[in-house]
């Protein structure tokens, strides 16, 4: 497949979302954040940093990038998207995910390898995994808390879209401990968690986050 990563000024982690992209078995494609189009790709990221700088609200800026109109419009039709920690912001600030991410409760930057346990594997990027399975993935945000009305959360759980939840200590205070969340149609997914940092064993915590890519090969397959 071919996998656009958007890069929009601040980003960080665009070179290892590709990267990841590339290990994973796929295409990777460089969008811009002033792009119109989405290049012909058959899937997007939207990589962690500081988009804008976050100087309105984490993801609040870029959700008005011109490449967001074309991503908004390909998740709607169906196209999986992937945000991943100020990805999962902006999908959020997009209006493409329910809730919202607010500063970690403790009010520090976490970056640990943290255990996860994958609820929902019926996404394009969970098809990978057990239902059940626990990965150890990086975890690095200092605005991390998801939150939604009670309501929104008893959907999510209701509707397993929960994708992933923090095991053990709750790190940044998270709802639920809800790592992780899905669109109705499941083609959607943030995750707060940097799969692309954890896919080879020569660094970070090992190889758990390889998943989140190859993910979108079982997808073609079936």
């Amino acid at each position: 497949m071919k996998v656009g990563v958007v890069t929009f000024p601040g980003s960080l982690d665009d070179v290892d979302a590709q990267r990841a992209v590339r290990i994973g078995g796929h295409e990777a494609v460089a969008l811009w954040h002033g792009d119109e189009d989405l290049r012909g790709v058959d899937a997007v990221v939207l990589p962690g940093g500081f988009s804008y700088g976050d100087y309105l609200r984490c993801g609040a800026i870029s959700r008005f990038s011109p490449v967001m109109t074309e991503v908004v419009a390909a998740a709607e039709r169906g196209m999986p998207v992937l945000g991943i920690c100020n990805g999962f912001q902006i999908l959020c600030e997009s209006h493409l995910l329910p809730g919202a991410l607010i500063r970690n409760d403790h009010r520090k930057f976490n970056c640990v390898d943290q255990r996860l346990r994958i609820e929902n594997n019926r996404t394009p990027f969970t098809a990978a995994y057990e239902a059940g399975q626990e990965v150890t993935i990086v975890l690095k945000n200092g605005e991390g808390g998801y939150i939604a009305d009670e309501e929104t959360l008893d959907r999510l759980e209701g509707e397993g879209r929960v994708v992933a939840r923090y095991l053990g200590d709750n790190p940044n205070g998270s709802m639920r401990a809800i790592a992780g969340v899905t669109n109705e149609r499941g083609n959607v997914v943030g995750l707060m968690p940097h799969p692309e940092h954890a896919v080879e064993a020569l660094c970070g915590p090992g190889t758990d986050g390889l998943g989140f890519f190859t993910s979108l090969a079982e997808q073609v397959l079936a």
